[in-house]
């Protein structure tokens, strides 16, 4: 891994109204490591994996991966670029579109920029059986399955278009012992074979701990507030 191989927040604030809830802050985020982040309720963790997922734009500061600099958001991104970037969020069903089954769950990114439809097919088998989906709950919507089976479909879709960089923001909270142990492995498997970068956020320091390469505190990444 090259120095510049990384996924940076360089100086970002982030305002809702007249609430700062984040300021000033840089993050980077290296290939094939992982990096844990905590921080108290209500300090900022989710809106800066919006940030750095391509999902929000601050107000000041830039998003840059591997160097090049990040301007828009979502669609206004090209595709080589926002698919380098994938998040994984805390509560299922509200990252579900609940009015598909768990197989065009896993395809939408793929659908979205065009992909051959057989090669969807595959692709979606593929990550179905990693995540550990059986073929009878693939066709299943979200109101039908479990949050640890739904869990699993979102990790597919995130895995779907290969990211160099994957953001966990409490992405095993919900979930009971065992599925936080498969989902943890499929994600640990991933960053080994693809030298991806993965940003874990968690309240739980035991956790951060035996998972991450190295902690940081999001107080610690803020410069001070006026």
């Amino acid at each position: 891994m090259t120095d510049a191989q990384h996924l940076l927040a360089d100086e970002v604030t982030v305002g809702y109204g007249r609430q700062v809830v984040l300021n000033g802050v840089t993050v980077r985020l290296g290939r094939g490591e992982t990096v844990g982040l905590r921080g108290p309720s209500g300090c900022g963790k989710s809106t800066l994996v919006r940030v750095l997922a391509l999902l929000h734009r601050p107000d000041q500061g830039r998003v840059s991966i591997d160097g090049t600099p990040v301007d828009g958001t979502r669609y206004a991104v090209p595709v080589a670029l926002r698919t380098r970037v994938a998040a994984l969020f805390q509560s299922p069903r509200a990252a579900a579109d609940p009015r598909l089954s768990l197989a065009d769950l896993i395809a939408e990114p793929l659908r979205a920029t065009r992909t051959p439809e057989p090669t969807v097919r595959e692709r979606v088998a593929e990550l179905a059986d990693l995540v550990g989906l059986t073929a009878d709950l693939r066709g299943r919507r979200p109101h039908a399955v479990s949050d640890g089976q739904l869990q699993r479909a979102c990790l597919a879709r995130a895995l779907v278009h290969r990211p160099d960089y994957l953001l966990c923001d409490e992405a095993t909270a919900m979930l009971d012992a065992s599925t936080q142990a498969h989902v943890a492995a499929v994600i640990s498997d991933y960053q080994r074979t693809r030298q991806a970068g993965v940003l874990v956020i968690s309240h739980d320091q035991t956790l951060l701990e035996r998972w991450s390469d190295r902690i940081v505190d999001l107080a610690a990444a803020t410069r001070a507030r006026a």
